[in-house]
């Protein structure tokens, strides 16, 4: 039993090493407007979920990143807590996003994001469902 409870401790750990990851390669795709990438990283049937809008899946995403091109984006992320359960795992983090229109002032966003994550049968963890709550942060 005590084995048993170590090697689920080290996949556990594992697993949120490998979601880390998936975040670090997430923000550097946004940085390049990969979205090829992007999508990789979601499962077929992702939803995100934010305010003033119907939820929206994959093909909106990335017709909402082709749009955005020209954008300069630079984001830093605090992944607050992560929790894995089996083939599943949650994450808490907050969110700071500058985006820079070209010929533009840029704009500042922050907030919290709720993301549910799924692995695939393969191992690769995948985004299920993004609850972001980034806004324009106010002015000082």
């Amino acid at each position: 039993m005590q084995n048993e409870t170590a090697k689920t401790k080290q996949d556990q750990q594992q697993d949120k090493q490998a979601i880390r990851q998936l975040i670090d390669t997430w923000l550097d795709a946004s940085k390049r407007h990969d979205v090829p990438t992007l999508l990789k990283l979601l499962a077929d049937d992702v939803l995100f979920i934010t305010p003033g809008r119907e939820p929206f899946g994959k093909e909106e995403f990335a017709a909402t990143n082709e749009q955005m091109k020209d954008t300069q984006l630079e984001a830093a992320i605090d992944i607050r807590e992560i929790e894995v359960v089996g083939d599943w795992a949650w994450m808490r983090s907050f969110l700071r996003v500058s985006l820079t229109p070209a010929g533009k002032d840029p704009m500042r966003l922050s907030g919290h994001i709720l993301t549910i994550l799924q692995k695939n049968p393969d191992g690769q963890w995948v985004i299920k469902r993004d609850a972001n709550f980034v806004a324009p942060e106010k002015a000082e």
